[in-house]
């Protein structure tokens, strides 16, 4: 019965999210919006209701490890993995828009959920902050998107991908794929993750590692499903900025509607605490200099996310059986090198720009 769920709310996820891609691009393109305006805000949004549903749930049901642990996961998971695979499949464009004002509010968010969380509880007042904060950043996106005129997509042009002059072709038809794709990326997460659990519960897994791992991909599974899907159809801002927004919506509003709906506020491991948030920070910083570089993500940089998830992953579930001393020495072992390349890149560029300018200047 489990795998059966498992099955299902996979089936679900990939029409959802080939539903939601055309249905949201047309109707961009309807409104005279950008695809980054779209990824960042209706994409990004839409795929995030999974983790927005789970962690309340879990929270209202005393879950903390669970709704806190699927917060954190999803974002590590969304950046090393789902970036990884959508640039393997093709190399991702990126706006610098994106790289100037929202990954830096990636950032932040990231940072701030850990401070929020040193006394191992994200409470009421948090949540509100959390949400503050998260209509601040949506009015911000709009208003620059508006003023900002959209760049001319990249790539093959939207009528030979069947998008813009296709199905959906008419905005009825758009808003019943946006609509209804939402709607079979939520059942279809629903279901996986329920399934997921079935099967961790029986092999004796803990709540905390589930919510970072099993529960996380779950409900990551919709950001993964559109990110491919946009970046096969050539829709690459909506590929990048879709795991941007998701991460930003992730810490924002999942993190700061489960604050709010639970009565005690959401507890968070001292575990947690002490390794993967601060991971999913190293990570998000690590972000900027890949994406500076040439302003797009490589199919070799792409590999190396994907390996570093895979090295987390390890990490993760040796670092539950050998204590937490051993899981900082681990992280410590991944985060170094990863800070240390950032470090390296982000000094080359300043010594590049400066050379430029010193030499306009003569």
């Amino acid at each position: 019965m489990s795998v059966i769920l498992v099955v299902s709310g996979l089936v679900l996820l990939v029409g959802g999210a080939e539903a939601l891609v055309r249905g949201a691009a047309n109707f961009a393109r309807h409104l005279g919006m950008s695809e980054l305006l779209v990824g960042l805000t209706i994409v990004a949004f839409g795929t995030s209701f999974p983790e927005l549903s789970v962690s309340a749930v879990s929270a209202l049901r005393g879950s903390a490890d669970i709704a806190y642990g699927n917060v954190i996961g999803s974002n590590i998971l969304n950046t090393l993995l789902i970036l990884g695979i959508a640039a393997v499949i093709q190399p991702l464009r990126v706006n610098l828009g994106l790289i100037r004002a929202d990954v830096p509010v990636m950032i932040g968010a990231s940072t701030l959920a850990w401070f929020l969380s040193r006394d191992l509880v994200v409470g009421r007042l948090d949540g509100l902050i959390l949400l503050g904060l998260l209509a601040l950043f949506t009015a911000i996106v709009v208003v620059r998107a508006r003023r900002e005129p959209a760049a001319p997509a990249a790539g093959p042009e939207p009528a030979a991908m069947g998008i813009a002059g296709g199905f959906p072709a008419t905005v009825p038809l758009q808003l019943i794929c946006i609509v209804g794709g939402l709607g079979l990326l939520v059942v279809g997460s629903d279901l996986f993750v329920r399934g997921a659990i079935r099967i961790a519960r029986s092999l004796g897994v803990s709540e905390l590692v589930t919510g970072l791992t099993i529960v996380a991909a779950g409900t990551s599974l919709p950001e993964l499903s559109t990110s491919i899907v946009a970046a096969i159809r050539g829709e690459r801002d909506i590929a990048v900025a879709n795991v941007v927004g998701s991460n930003i919506f992730n810490i924002l509003g999942v993190l700061g509607v489960a604050a709010l709906v639970a009565p005690g506020g959401v507890g968070a491991a001292r575990e947690a605490l002490e390794f993967d948030a601060i991971f999913m920070i190293v990570v998000a910083v690590a972000c900027l200099p890949v994406f500076f570089t040439g302003g797009r993500i490589s199919r070799a940089e792409g590999a190396v996310f994907i390996g570093l998830y895979v090295a987390y992953t390890i990490v993760l579930i040796a670092g539950a059986a050998i204590g937490p001393e051993s899981r900082r020495l681990l992280l410590a072992s991944l985060s170094v090198p990863i800070l240390v390349l950032t470090v390296m890149v982000v000094v080359r560029i300043l010594t590049v720009h400066r050379r430029r300018h010193g030499s306009r200047d003569r």
